[in-house]
Parts: structure tokens; C-alpha cells; sequence
């Protein structure tokens, strides 16, 4: 799913009050973390999952990875905070049209 410009503009505009739902630990980004994140965009369809890391090439890593597996449009990152997006079957996000 390709969104426009005002559509992701609109999603940053709706991300803008969520808190994290999910959140790297220690062992970094597992089966679980990515069953969370699935179950999550499944729920909510606009998440926020914080990436605790020091190393921007490895927190650049791991956004690729999360959004390579979750198959969720990368809306924004925001210093260790990914915004992501993935439209359900029952579209509870209204999108704007493109």
C-alpha cells in the first residue's frame, strides 16, 4: 500500500497522542516482539513501538527489519519511536482520499 503525501500527514497527525504499545527489551527484535507488533496493527492499525538503542545504524537496522517482517507502512520515526501503519480488514482509520 503506497500512501500520498496527505494521507501520511494525516497518520502523523493521528500518531500524534498514541504512547508506545510495544517496545524492544534486551534481546532485541524476536518472534514475540513481531507477534506483538502484528497483533497490535491488528487491533489499532496506527501503533508506536519504541526501540530502545544507542547506535543509529543499528536502530536504522532495526526499523527496516520491523517493517520488512510486519509488511506496515513506516509513517515516521521520531528519535527511538517508529510510527507504523497497516489498514485491517475493517479500515477503522479513515484515510483521506489520495
Amino acid at each position: 500500500m503506497n500512501l500520498s503525501k496527505k494521507q501520511s500527514q494525516f497518520l502523523k497527525g493521528e500518531a500524534h497522542s498514541l504512547k508506545p504499545v510495544v517496545q524492544l527489551g534486551n534481546n532485541g527484535f524476536t518472534e514475540g516482539v513481531l507477534a506483538e507488533i502484528e497483533n497490535a496493527l491488528a487491533v489499532h492499525e496506527l501503533i508506536k513501538v519504541k526501540i530502545p538503542c544507542e547506535d543509529r545504524e543499528e536502530l536504522k537496522l532495526y526499523v527496516e527489519a520491523i517493517v520488512r517482517e510486519s509488511k506496515a507502512e513506516k509513517i515516521q520515526l521520531i528519535g527511538k519511536t517508529l510510527v507504523l501503519f497497516k489498514q485491517s480488514e475493517n479500515q477503522k482509520i479513515e484515510l483521506p482520499k489520495k
